[in-house]
């Protein structure tokens, strides 16, 4: 944990950026790399009768509270991403309760 969920671009874009991904990630939230998820989820756009699967990056972060981190996290995101030209990401953070997060059965 943290898990991220990334739609709206290429998954071989994706590949590309993920070492950095996780590089950065790891520095700024000091959390072992083996604790991150990287998950490229298949969707699709319509707009205006037409479709586009990668229009438009978009990052769920679901992660224990780290609220002090969201600006430095979301901005390194956001230019890693950028590096593919799109013209906005979004990144949307979600904290999940410790209580509620079970692995194997048991909650941290």
């Amino acid at each position: 944990m943290p898990h991220l969920r990334v739609r709206g671009m290429k998954e071989e874009e994706l590949v590309e950026i993920s070492k950095d991904l996780l590089d950065e990630m790891v520095r700024i939230i000091e959390v072992p790399r083996d604790h991150f998820t990287l998950e490229h989820v298949h969707s699709t756009f319509v707009y205006d009768g037409q479709t586009d699967a990668n229009r438009y990056p978009f990052v769920d972060v679901l992660w224990f509270d780290r609220d002090h981190l969201m600006d430095e996290v979301a901005k390194t995101i956001t230019s890693i991403i950028k590096r593919f030209d799109y013209e906005d990401v979004a990144v949307y953070f979600t904290n999940l309760k410790k209580n509620q997060y079970f692995e194997n059965g048991k909650h941290f």
